[in-house]
């Protein structure tokens, strides 16, 4: 073959690749202006969602625990603006605050009922930890974010095998026990909310310098002067949910599951075994019992509560 003939043959799967790459292109333009531009079938274009957030103004008004918070005063409303705006550029979150809220938000009413706690302090499990199991820097864990120091205070047993801060029963009610505390001694729900974010002692020093017993007027350190506001914007969103554009049917929450407690009074030496021996596996033990921190237990001082999946036949 010629030289010349080569130069044309390369020529030529060069042109093609070239008239490939432009058909594609063209069609990658198409579907872009059918999904985002300003074409005639307006069912298939999607809004561009910063030009939503422009367009939605946080309430005048909120509400928390009872207590209505006005944000006519112009600190208020940019500490409210920054948790509302925050918020909504991270959309995915806010739709799995509401997908996991179908598990735990009854789990948590009842709980509350027993120890007088308002409705609104879910939202504060919200704020803390997106209702997951989560560490923070502090070392606080779980869903209610306890530190190590104040769990053994509130009675939770966090050890090498067992973590009761995971433990969602227990350390609910240990954050009512908590609340309650809070609520007697300063007497309103948003303090009580503060003295869980920053503890009892930081606050009451901050209320005697401050001359104030009022949440909205305390000057308080920056994770505080936001927490209550992130509480009371996360309300807003998940309450009134559809009107800012999260409509998630039913069927796609994430329900409680089903499941049955089994009262263990001995150690278990390996719990892949027990679980077998139980008709169900390892994986669900430590899905719905993260409070285990092993592969086994030792011999409980009273007993176990396992649950495990309550498979109806």
């Amino acid at each position: 073959m010629s030289i010349h003939s080569s130069l044309l043959n390369i020529l030529g799967f060069i042109m093609v690749k070239i008239i490939l790459i432009a058909i594609l292109l063209t069609l990658l333009l198409s579907d872009w202006k059918m999904s985002f531009g300003n074409g005639n079938n307006t069912n298939s274009n999607f809004e561009n969602y910063y030009g939503f957030l422009s367009k939605i103004k946080v309430p005048k008004k909120l509400e928390f625990c009872g207590e209505v918070v006005s944000l006519d005063n112009p600190i208020l409303l940019e500490r409210a603006e920054r948790e509302f705006y925050i918020n909504l550029q991270s959309p995915a979150q806010i739709i799995l605050y509401l997908k996991r809220s179908a598990r735990f938000f009854p789990l948590f009413d009842s709980i509350f009922k027993k120890h007088n706690i308002p409705e609104d302090m879910k939202y504060l499990a919200v704020a803390e930890s997106g209702l997951q199991n989560v560490v923070s820097p502090k070392l606080a864990h779980g869903i209610w974010q306890f530190i190590p120091s104040t769990a053994t205070e509130y009675k939770l047993q966090v050890d090498e095998f067992v973590d009761e801060r995971l433990n969602i029963y227990k350390s609910t009610e240990a954050a009512c026990r908590y609340l309650r505390q809070a609520y007697d001694r300063f007497g309103s729900w948003s303090l009580a909310a503060a003295a869980y974010n920053m503890g009892f002692t930081n606050l009451a020093d901050n209320i005697q310098f401050q001359g104030s017993n009022n949440y909205f007027e305390l000057f308080l350190n920056e994770e505080t002067w936001r927490f209550v506001f992130r509480i009371l914007i996360i309300k807003e969103l998940m309450v009134n949910h559809k009107k800012y554009g999260f409509d998630i049917p039913p069927a796609e929450y994430y329900h409680p599951i089903r499941t049955k407690k089994i009262v263990w009074k001995d150690e278990i030496p390996n719990l892949a075994e027990w679980a077998r021996e139980q008709g169900t596996t390892y994986i669900w033990v430590k899905y719905l019992n993260p409070w285990i921190l092993k592969r086994k237990l030792p011999k409980p001082k009273d007993y176990y509560l396992i649950e495990i999946p309550d498979i109806q036949k």
